[in-house]
């Protein structure tokens, strides 16, 4: 018996079948990397999106009159508590990478110290309101710079 033409045989299915899985293999992979990055996006824009409303929102209740300081103080908690920032945040330390998380973070903190700096009473436009929503700007920047870096799309140059 002519073992040549088995062997051949045999050869040429092993050599297709680890072909065919390499290739399944990286279509998988290509793929899984596609959806964590629609993942990640669909976290960022949740996430800037939740914290230009919350901005929005403390601005808006500083702007009311207000029978109390604690009852103002209130308004603004219970302002940035309704836009969902404090679930966005958590969306992102879960998925986003650690300079991404970082920036968040501090954009997250910024928006803070405004919302705290609302509830005792700073006035819109004031120089204390106005420092501290230059700092938040600066880092939204950054936080958007590094979004961006991270998803492949190149900076804006208009921050």
């Amino acid at each position: 018996m002519d073992w040549m033409p088995l062997l051949s045989t045999l050869t040429g299915a092993v050599i297709g079948i680890a072909a065919t899985l390499l290739a399944d293999r990286n279509r998988w992979q290509r793929e899984e990397a596609r959806h964590a990055l629609e993942v990640r996006r669909e976290v960022y824009t949740e996430f800037v999106s939740a914290l230009k409303a919350a901005g929005e929102e403390i601005r808006a209740v500083a702007l009311g009159d207000h029978l109390s300081e604690s009852a103002r103080d209130a308004a603004v908690r219970e302002a940035v508590r309704g836009t969902g920032i404090y679930t966005a945040s958590e969306r992102l330390w879960l998925v986003g990478p650690p300079q991404v998380v970082a920036a968040g973070n501090e954009a997250f903190h910024c928006l803070r110290t405004l919302r705290d700096a609302y509830a005792r009473g700073a006035a819109v436009g004031s120089a204390e309101a106005a420092a501290l929503i230059a700092q938040r700007r600066a880092a939204m920047a950054q936080m958007r710079h590094l979004m961006r870096a991270d998803l492949g799309i190149g900076p804006l140059g208009i921050e």
